[in-house]
């Protein structure tokens, strides 16, 4: 345990060929030859303030002292880190606030290199602005395509090409996926002329990249909301073809009447279009209270439905959309979607 050519210790009492983990628990004394206990076996144990107590001698033979000791993190061989023992401040987390070990990362999907696709949809994939308002800066002239000006609005490019916005090169953003429980109040908007609230000021500080939500709720309508900036899977979700799945919760004005119930289930028309939901159910023991699935894409379907019938909505709140559910989020929070949630959507998965 010491160093046969010079037993004066080093290292705290080890040589350096010493393995810490041989340790008897002997300490050597100033002068290197006489010993002292290091731990005294009977009064080494936890005191209420958490730390520990040990005996230890002085130089006065028979002088004995107890002292209370913190714990120490256990020794490791050179190079291995005993990751339990490392002590971090512990975080402030705030929902609001963007959080990178509550971001979800996701699996690059492969991109044909070879593939083209339209110059306004490679500028919104990039969050540059939406396809609508790519189209104006094309027609601008203020985006060039491999050092060329590009003012047709049908131009395609390829992953590979060079695109300039503004003379400032365009990147791709990595997708971001986030499910909001939305809450009453809340305008479902990018921009509001009336600067009313919008569910894009709850998610402000929750990604760096521009998000957009996927379809709309009512400014009083509660309940799942997804925003992203993946424009692929936000055409899938909302284009009526893919006929979505949706769940709301409904409150109304009074109860439903078995007539008027017959006649929904049977299905009323909503814009030339009869609009029959797939489930009616009463969850509650009143029939005020109403559960109501849809696949419908329609504006305000809901509302309208009853509406046609004779009675108004009091309380609306999507309790599920295309598989997603508000469970364990909190009315006006929000959660990053899990990479095998993500992976669902993408392959259609979800109803």
């Amino acid at each position: 345990m010491f160093d046969p050519n010079n037993r004066t210790p080093r290292h705290g009492g080890y040589s350096q060929d010493a393995n810490p983990r041989e340790h008897n628990g002997a300490h050597f004394s100033a002068d290197g030859a006489s010993i002292r206990p290091r731990f005294n076996a009977p009064t080494d144990r936890p005191t209420r303030e958490g730390g520990r107590q040990r005996q230890r001698f002085t130089r006065t033979a028979g002088a004995v002292r107890v002292e209370k000791v913190e714990r120490r993190p256990s020794f490791r061989p050179e190079g291995e880190v005993n990751a339990e023992r490392q002590f971090r401040p512990k975080p402030k987390h705030n929902s609001a606030v963007y959080s990178q070990r509550k971001r979800q990362e996701y699996i690059k999907t492969y991109e044909d290199p070879t593939k083209p696709i339209r110059l306004n949809k490679y500028l919104a994939n990039a969050g540059i602005c939406s396809r609508r308002e790519a189209d104006d800066f094309i027609l601008a002239g203020v985006i060039t395509v491999n050092g060329e000006v590009v003012d047709n609005l049908g131009a395609k490019v390829l992953p590979t090409d060079k695109v300039m916005f503004h003379n400032q090169p365009v990147r791709r953003e990595r997708k971001v996926y986030i499910l909001l429980n939305k809450p009453k109040n809340t305008v479902t908007t990018t921009d509001d002329p009336q600067e009313r609230h919008t569910v894009l000021d709850i998610v402000r500080n929750a990604c760096a990249e521009r998000i957009y939500p996927v379809g709309r709720l009512d400014r009083n309508t509660t309940g799942v909301l997804l925003l992203t900036n993946d424009g692929d899977l936000a055409a899938k979700l909302t284009h009526p073809k893919f006929g979505k799945k949706k769940i709301y919760a409904v409150t109304l004005d009074r109860d439903l009447d078995e007539t008027d119930e017959a006649v929904l289930r049977g299905g009323v028309m909503i814009e030339d279009e009869k609009v029959v939901p797939d489930a009616l159910e009463f969850p509650k023991e009143d029939r005020q209270h109403i559960g109501i699935e849809i696949h419908s894409g329609q504006n305000r379907v809901v509302r309208r439905m009853f509406e046609k019938v004779g009675y108004r909505v009091t309380k609306l709140d999507r309790v599920s959309f295309a598989g997603l559910t508000k469970k364990n989020v909190a009315r006006g929070k929000y959660r990053f979607l899990t990479p095998k949630e993500v992976a669902m959507l993408q392959m259609g998965a979800f109803e």
